[in-house]
C-alpha cells in the first residue's frame, strides 16, 4: 500500500466517524426537542417562570429562532454549498449541515427565555388526550417521512458511507412514495403537529409555534425552486397534482416507488 492509498483510506474513515458522529448530536438533539416542546423529561423546556422582563424575553427567543432559521436556510442554499465545500469535504458537507443544525437548536435550548401567560388550556381528559395523541403523531410522522425520503440520504449518513467505500454520490431520483402521493411536504405536517398540538399554549409556545411555521411557509418556496431546478418538469408537474400541506380529496399524485425527494 503506497502512503497516498493509506492517507486516502485514514481520510475516508476519519470522514465516515465524523459523520456518524454528527448524527449521533442530531439524533440526541431530536429526542431533547420533543422534551422541550411537550416539557417532558428535560432539564429546560418551553415554558416555565419567567425569568426576565416580557419583552428582553421576546427579543432573547426570536433571536434564538432566528439563528436557526438563518443558519437552516443559509446553510441549504446551493451557492454556499459550492463555497463551502471549498474547505469542507463533499462527502461531509451534509454531516456538517446536520451539525450545524442541532448546534444551533442546541444554543437555543440553553438561552431560552420563558414568557409565561396563558393562551389556552384544556380542562377535560379527552381533549387533553387528543392533543398529546396530535403531538406524537407529528413526531412519528416527522421520522417516517425521513424515512420515505431517505433518512440515511437526508442526514448525512448515505454520502459519508459511500466516501468509505469508494464509491460516487448519486443524487436520489424522484418519485412519490405513499404520504408524499397526498401532500407534498408530509415532513413540515408533522412539524407543524408537533408545535401547536399542546393541551396547554403558552405565549411563549405560541410565539415559537408561529416563528417557526412563518419559517416553513417561507422555506418551503425556496426548497421547491431548488427541487424545479434538479427535478424540471417531473416537479412542476408533481406541484400541479399534490397540494402543499392539506390533503384534498381527489388530489393527489398518481403512485410510484421509491425514493422521494427533498432538497
Amino acid at each position: 500500500m503506497t502512503p497516498d492509498n493509506s492517507a486516502s483510506i485514514t481520510s475516508r474513515i476519519a470522514v465516515f466517524c465524523y459523520g456518524l458522529i454528527c448524527y449521533a448530536i442530531f439524533f440526541a438533539t431530536f429526542l431533547y426537542l420533543a422534551g422541550f416542546i411537550g416539557n417532558v423529561l428535560v432539564p429546560t423546556s418551553i415554558d416555565g417562570p419567567p425569568r426576565t422582563g416580557m419583552l428582553r424575553g421576546l427579543f432573547t427567543d426570536l433571536a434564538l429562532l432566528g439563528l436557526f432559521a438563518v443558519q437552516h436556510s443559509v446553510m441549504a442554499r446551493p451557492a454556499f454549498k459550492r463555497w463551502w465545500t471549498r474547505f469542507v469535504p463533499q462527502a461531509a458537507e451534509r454531516s456538517t449541515y446536520v451539525l450545524f443544525s442541532s448546534l444551533a437548536l442546541i444554543v437555543m435550548f440553553a438561552f431560552w427565555e420563558p414568557l409565561g401567560g396563558q393562551v389556552w388550556s384544556l380542562d377535560g381528559h379527552a381533549g387533553r388526550n387528543l392533543m398529546w395523541v396530535a403531538f406524537a403523531a407529528g413526531w412519528l410522522l416527522v421520522l417516517i417521512a425521513t424515512f420515505l425520503i431517505n433518512h440515511f440520504d437526508l442526514f448525512g449518513l448515505r454520502q459519508v458511507w459511500l466516501n468509505l467505500v469508494g464509491r460516487p454520490y448519486t443524487t436520489l431520483r424522484f418519485a412519490t412514495p405513499w404520504l408524499y402521493r397526498r401532500v407534498r411536504h408530509p415532513l413540515y405536517v408533522g412539524w407543524l403537529l408537533a408545535f401547536w398540538a399542546t393541551p396547554a399554549m403558552t405565549l411563549t409556545h405560541l410565539v415559537f409555534a408561529l416563528a417557526l411555521t412563518a419559517y416553513i411557509l417561507v422555506a418551503i418556496r425556496y426548497e421547491e425552486r431548488d427541487l424545479i431546478e434538479v427535478h424540471g418538469e417531473s416537479y412542476r408537474r408533481y406541484r400541479e397534482q399534490v397540494p402543499m400541506l392539506v390533503p384534498r380529496p381527489g388530489k393527489g399524485a398518481p403512485g410510484a416507488g421509491g425514493q422521494a425527494l427533498s432538497a
